[in-house]
């Protein structure tokens, strides 16, 4: 039966729902939530914090699909991906979960009742999998498996694997368990006859694929290593929708599938390069389709393009589609953001984020895209330099200079490569490989930790955060840990109730103290691990029993939230001004200072600027009191306008924060003041871009808002006392500016007559050194440039000359060498310089016929000339 992957999708969901499952929307899959996953690469990924036990359960049963990102690690290799046909970076997986409810005979059952039966996949090409058992760990086989599993295939079906294959772990510590697999033999008649799919199963044979994993999540591993029994068990099965597609189209790739035709068709109409004329013109074609895929759902989730962490993995998956499109399909101007199009069409509907920011997601890659072609432009220019200052017969670009376009330039070392082969040069790749790990073990050295632990004192309750009303109250410790960090051991420890805000939405956490009389902890940080609050304290407690007074920083509080409160006021006004097309990107909390990132596609004028900032002074000045909604269904929030964070998370029933019915209201679960009068006063301090489409401003609110205006205004007094206190400051600052550009003319005209007059002495002393003529000499120049006129300025008056000139020019020894046109570069000039520069301590390059270099040493400018004399072979 075929079928399209909009109607898998929905035969899946459908499946489950009738089954008491509550289907759920997919997660964002940028996780902002846990600090060690940048992106959702699972599907349980969401549901982590239930199965941790940090967070309740509240449907029992759930199933959803959800869109993951793989790019790194044990799970993916960015490299592979469009080199072969089957790897991805985006995926959908599909998957149904159970929180303590049903277990593996129910989870079992389904699985082979969806696919034989709902989707009508013949049984007689599918094989199973279950966990074998490990003498080492003293693991036993997973039998209750084996048994259920007989109810519905024969036993030579049946295969029993290691754990590297059949039993799953989250991390090093954390829930586990065995696992069994779904297997499909996609092979034709005769390779099935020939060899028995069984033989074939778990061996990376690309038709013999796994399609859905079923992991029994019953054990808890310990840092030592050590399993407990977990008291809740818990289902979490996986089955990716573009194999699946696979197997209903009837397909040998996933990219031959439906969901990627439309991607496919747009790519050949941009090329003219038809699916299948050559390896390297399919090769960018998938890595163009699956790439775009992964830009447009990080993007829509919130995180951009940028040079760290997440954002650094984007501007890669994007670099990477580009370059690909720009060797091989013929696209030197950006060609990623016209698929966004094609892309939304297909899945708009099943993911609405898409579809709601399309025009933003189109304007961000094309932006980037746009940079990334000067990048390159950048790149061959920076090559062509260092070709020039290679010693005369190098063929070699050395490792470390790849690396260095690679690593500071973005520049692919493929294209390095290519470059480099059209000059007769080959790159030292070993080298190249070498400088590249030694980056990443200096970047796996800084994340090094070792987390400890938790000693749970106290078990069974969640816990709640009362700091909404109270900045102190009286709580009892439930779990401690420390955690091993390169910069020392940090301490985290986990109250039943706090009034400590911890870090999220762009608010920083709350810090404060912990008591119980005879002990004080300072409470460093506040921060969220899931949805788990935990204290960084300076220590753990001697004796974490008892009761403990939790009491939040009552002055550093009240400052985050007029910043806070002013962040919202300045989105509602940015808005007013600007546009509705502003939104919010990000932001930054912190005490009587914010950051706000927005999208907005061109620099918000100065006006703009002051017609923002005076309208949420406006509107403090009104004192408009808040008003607080919580757990309010989100349909209702989003029905009183309530306007939410693309990218972010939000539960079933939320909270919602407005200041005055028509002006400002958010989902937002922040600290706010009780009304905007406690923000006294908002100055925004500056307005730039931080990334294609999107601009940052930075305020300040409060005392710091008024120290700022007093800073201000007290050096406008410095510089009205300098100008001796003119009517009109702004007309006497232009006035000596044009004074100042009339006297930097005048004495840009002495250094040109200046440097005229030393034409004609050195050409005098000439002096021949077989078939030429030579001049070495120091000469006055202001900087190289004028250095450099010099030197062309000799060469046009003087013919079968060698000119070596020297100058200190502000401190800096400076050094020139050219030949006259008719010397055709014999003596080179490069070697000229690399032999004098040693003396100034520095280095240069250039071309055979001229060459500079600059240096440290002033003092050795004459010994650098009597350098260059003796490379002419002359005294």
């Amino acid at each position: 039966m075929l079928m399209d992957s909009n109607h898998v999708r929905a035969a899946f969901c459908d499946f489950f729902a009738q089954r008491g499952h509550k289907v759920v929307p997919s997660a964002p899959v940028v996780n902002k939530d846990d600090p060690t996953l940048m992106f959702v690469n699972a599907g349980m990924n969401p549901f982590k914090d239930i199965f941790t036990g940090s967070k309740p359960v509240v449907y029992p049963r759930v199933a959803n699909s959800q869109k993951c990102l793989r790019v790194s690690g044990k799970h993916n290799d960015l490299e592979d991906v469009g080199h072969d046909t089957y790897h991805h970076t985006l995926f959908e997986m599909l998957g149904n979960w159970s929180f303590g409810d049903y277990f593996r005979s129910e989870a079992i059952a389904w699985g082979w009742e969806f696919l034989t039966r709902t989707l009508g996949i013949d049984a007689g090409r599918l094989y199973v999998t279950v966990f074998g058992g490990d003498a080492q760990t003293g693991l036993e086989e997973d039998r209750e498996s084996v048994e259920e599993w007989r109810k519905w295939v024969p036993e030579d079906r049946i295969l029993r694997c290691s754990k590297k294959d059949n039993f799953w772990e989250m991390g090093e510590t954390g829930p586990c368990g065995p696992c069994t697999e779904i297997h499909i033999d996609l092979r034709d008649e005769a390779a099935r006859a020939a060899v028995p799919g069984r033989d074939r199963v778990n061996r990376d044979d690309p038709h013999v694929i796994e399609i859905w994993n079923i992991v029994l999540i019953q054990f808890d591993r310990k840092a030592d290593g050590s399993l407990q029994s977990l008291e809740m068990k818990s289902v979490d099965t996986g089955m990716g929708l573009e194999r699946l597609c696979l197997v209903m189209q009837d397909k040998r790739s996933t990219y031959d599938t439906d969901g990627f035709a439309p991607l496919f068709a747009r790519l050949q109409a941009l090329s003219g390069i038809a699916y299948g004329t050559s390896q390297e013109t399919d090769v960018a074609q998938r890595v163009a389709a699956d790439h775009i895929r992964a830009l447009a759902f990080t993007i829509a989730d919130g995180q951009l393009p940028g040079n760290t962490g997440a954002g650094y993995v984007v501007r890669r998956l994007l670099r990477r589609a580009s370059r690909y499109g720009y060797r091989f399909l013929n696209q030197q101007q950006p060609y990623l953001c016209q698929l966004v199009a094609p892309l939304v069409e297909k899945l708009g509907d099943a993911y609405p984020e898409l579809r709601q920011q399309q025009a933003f997601i189109t304007q961000v890659i094309e932006q980037e895209e746009k940079a990334f072609l000067k990048t390159l432009a950048q790149g061959t220019q920076l090559f062509e330099q260092y070709l020039q200052r290679l010693p005369q017969g190098a063929t070699v670009v050395e490792g470390h200079f790849a690396f260095e376009l690679y690593d500071t330039y973005g520049f692919p070392v493929d294209l390095t490569e290519l470059m480099a082969r059209e000059k007769g040069c080959t790159v030292d790749m070993p080298g190249f490989l070498t400088a590249m790990e030694a980056q990443k073990a200096r970047s796996r050295q800084a994340a090094v930790q070792q987390v400890g632990d938790w000693q749970v004192l106290q078990a069974g309750t969640d816990p709640v955060f009362a700091g909404y009303e109270h900045l102190s109250l009286t709580a009892t410790i439930q779990r401690t840990r420390s955690v091993q960090q390169k910069k020392g051991t940090q301490y985290q420890v986990v109250l039943d109730r706090t009034p400590f805000y911890a870090e999220s939405g762009g608010q920083v956490g709350d810090t404060g103290v912990l008591t119980n009389g005879s002990q004080t902890l300072r409470v460093l940080d506040t921060v969220k691990e899931n949805d788990l609050v935990i204290h960084i304290t300076d220590r753990l407690p001697t004796d974490p029993t008892g009761e403990w007074t939790a009491t939040v920083d009552a002055v550093r509080r009240q400052q985050i939230r007029t910043a806070h409160s002013a962040t919202h006021l300045l989105h509602a006004a940015l808005r007013q001004v600007l546009g509705a097309h502003v939104e919010q990107r990000g932001s930054l909390v912190q005490p009587e200072q914010l950051r706000f990132d927005f999208s907005h596609f061109q620099k918000v004028e100065d006006t703009q600027l002051r017609q923002v900032e005076d309208l949420v002074n406006q509107k403090i000045a009104e004192q408009i009191p808040l008003e607080e909604f919580r757990n309010l269904p989100i349909d209702q929030a989003r029905a009183m306008g309530a306007m939410a964070l693309f990218g972010e998370k939000y539960g079933e029933r939320v909270r919602v924060i407005r200041f005055g019915a028509d002006y400002s209201t958010e989902l937002c679960g922040g600290t706010h003041v009780r009304h905007t009068g406690e923000i006294r006063l908002c100055v925004i301090t500056s307005e730039s871009s931080i990334a294609a489409g999107v601009r940052r401003i930075e305020a300040l609110t409060g005392t710091a808002a008024l120290q700022w205006l007093n800073a201000q205004r007290a050096e406008l007094r410095l510089v009205q006392e300098a100008l001796a206190h003119p009517k009109d400051v702004l007309k006497a600052i232009e006035a000596l500016q044009q004074r100042s550009a009339q006297q930097e003319k005048q004495l840009a005209q002495l250094r040109q007559q200046a440097l005229s007059a030393q034409r004609a002495p050195l050409l005098a002393q000439a002096k021949p050194a077989g078939d030429f003529h030579y001049v070495v000499a120091q000469v006055d120049a202001w900087n190289a440039d004028e250095l450099k006129q010099l030197a062309f300025d000799l060469r046009k008056h003087s013919s079968r000359t060698v000119f070596v000139l020297g100058a200190v020019a502000e401190g800096k020894p400076l050094l020139a060498a050219i030949l006259t046109e008719d010397m055709a570069g014999n003596p080179d000039a490069r070697q000229l310089i690399k032999a004098a520069s040693t003396h100034i301590q520095g280095g240069g390059g250039g071309q055979d016929f001229f060459a500079t270099a600059g240096g440290k040493n002033p003092d050795g400018i004459l010994a650098a000339l009597n350098a260059a004399t003796a490379a002419l072979g002359v005294s």
